[in-house]
């Protein structure tokens, strides 16, 4: 984005993806505490959810059964909720927007993972979010098996986490491809290693950037 001298500085929008057990939420909450003590305005988010009506949806989408195009309209549905009530508002005044998840998890949930249409998924990207995307995504790359025993160790299992190996697999690999496309929104972090480890990392990105 470009911010011209005297105009009405436009916030930054952050997503945070990985497969599920890579570690990306628990560094959320550290971003957010570290944007702000930096002097800057954070609202942190998640998809899908972020607004009522979108939480709402995203508890259908985590514990009902649902062919692949109810659940590809369902997550684009609070999407575009998200984008009008909090996601947008917060950009114009000038908020930094931290969000878990955004339009590159549909491809790779969605997409990769359940077999969606990748043309359905373009068209209802340009659709709801007519051009919006987040400034920086860091993408948390975790093997599926680590992931896994990780996940197995925190919390019992929704929909999404009890799919297979094979499956997580085909969703990391599209979050490879998504990279690919958009290298310069895109942050790739090796998401083994410590807690601490890990976070230096994204200190590292997030400072590379230079906004902050």
């Amino acid at each position: 984005m470009t911010r011209a001298q005297g105009a009405k500085v436009q916030g930054r929008f952050i997503s945070f993806e990985g497969i599920d057990g890579a570690g990306k939420s628990s560094h959320i909450e550290q971003t957010v505490a570290w944007l702000r003590a930096r002097g800057h305005e954070v609202v942190q988010t998640r998809e899908p959810g972020g607004t009522e009506l979108a939480e709402r949806l995203r508890e259908l989408l985590l514990h009902e059964p649902m062919d692949v195009l109810t659940e590809v309209l369902l997550v684009f549905a609070a999407r575009r909720d998200h984008l009008l009530r909090q996601i947008e508002p917060a950009l114009a005044a000038g908020r930094t927007v931290v969000c878990d998840r955004f339009t590159d998890a549909s491809f790779a949930y969605q997409g990769a993972g359940h077999g969606a249409d990748t043309a359905v998924l373009t068209q209802l990207e340009a659709w709801v979010q007519q051009g919006r995307q987040p400034d920086l995504t860091l993408w948390f790359d975790l093997p599926a098996a680590d992931a896994a025993a990780r996940r197995a160790a925190v919390r019992a299992p929704d929909r999404f986490e009890r799919q297979d190996e094979a499956f997580f697999t085909r969703v990391r690999d599209a979050y490879a491809e998504r990279a690919g496309l958009a290298p310069t929104r895109f942050r790739r972090l090796e998401a083994r290693g410590s807690r601490e480890q890990v976070w230096q990392r994204v200190q590292a990105q997030l400072l590379a950037t230079g906004w902050w």
